[in-house]
């Protein structure tokens, strides 16, 4: 069992009308957020705002680079160079980090959005295109993504900080990897199935995959999605129920 954990949540993707009112309830729960950074969503405006949104609150700030893939908000794995997708990846982190700068807060971690953390988790080429422009940019960040998969590996191998993700709103196969989103049962709705995962990965270790099988699981910071339908409410609920287990939240 763990007894802290760090909390964190894609913010600064503001859809509609209510994200700016949508980050602003979820920050007090968390310890890190990941901040939308103009490859599948968000521009300098949702970029400083969250930044300074998150200082406020004192949570660690993160770049959440994508493929440039606005129309599919990130979620279409797009045919690139390695060198072209390199050069898309470092853009985006330089433009937060940036912002970051100039309000004064450091950049904490880096962290991969929808179908490039999917591919890089899989496919060492891109999982290699990835952690090589991390490293290129010459930055002293940690690197969320998926245990024991194709990008942590190569992280490690190119001398990055890597720390373990797991998701707290979406179900497993037997690989470990995440269910597609256009598979029934992809995402968790409920908020007691959500609090039984979180339980299960956190104090026990132990993810029950879709097929129903009971894998070990290596948890150094769990994901909440900000557009998981009641996700402020999630926040507060999963704050909870980690500090009624004795489960401190605090970034890494």
């Amino acid at each position: 069992m763990r007894n802290s954990i760090d909390l964190n949540c894609d913010l600064g993707e503001w859809r509609s009308e209510d994200g700016p009112d949508l980050d602003k309830a979820i920050m007090p729960y968390i310890s890190s957020c990941n901040i939308a950074c103009g490859g599948h969503i968000g521009n300098e405006i949702s970029m400083r705002w969250t930044v300074i949104l998150a200082k406020k609150n004192k949570v660690k700030v993160g770049a959440h680079p994508s493929y440039p893939d606005r129309a599919g908000f990130g979620r279409n794995q797009i045919e690139m160079t390695g060198d072209r997708l390199k050069h898309s990846i470092k853009d985006q982190i330089l433009s937060l980090k940036e912002i970051a700068d100039g309000e004064g807060v450091k950049l904490h971690h880096i962290k991969p959005h929808g179908a490039l953390y999917n591919a890089a988790s899989k496919y060492r080429d891109i999982a290699k295109c990835v952690a090589e422009a991390i490293k290129e940019l010459g930055l002293n960040v940690l690197v969320y993504g998926q245990a024991d998969s194709e990008f942590e590996l190569v992280a490690r191998k190119n001398d990055l900080n890597f720390c373990a993700e797991v998701f707290a709103d979406r179900t497993y196969e037997d690989d470990l990897r995440l269910r597609a989103r256009n598979l029934e049962g992809s995402v968790l709705h409920q908020k007691e199935d959500v609090l039984t995962q979180i339980f299960e990965m956190v104090v026990e270790e132990k993810v029950t995959a879709y097929s129903g099988k009971r894998l070990p699981i290596k948890a150094e910071t769990i994901c909440l999605h900000s557009d998981t339908k009641g996700s402020k409410e999630l926040a507060r609920n999963i704050h909870q129920f980690l500090k009624n287990h004795g489960v401190r939240i605090t970034s890494p």
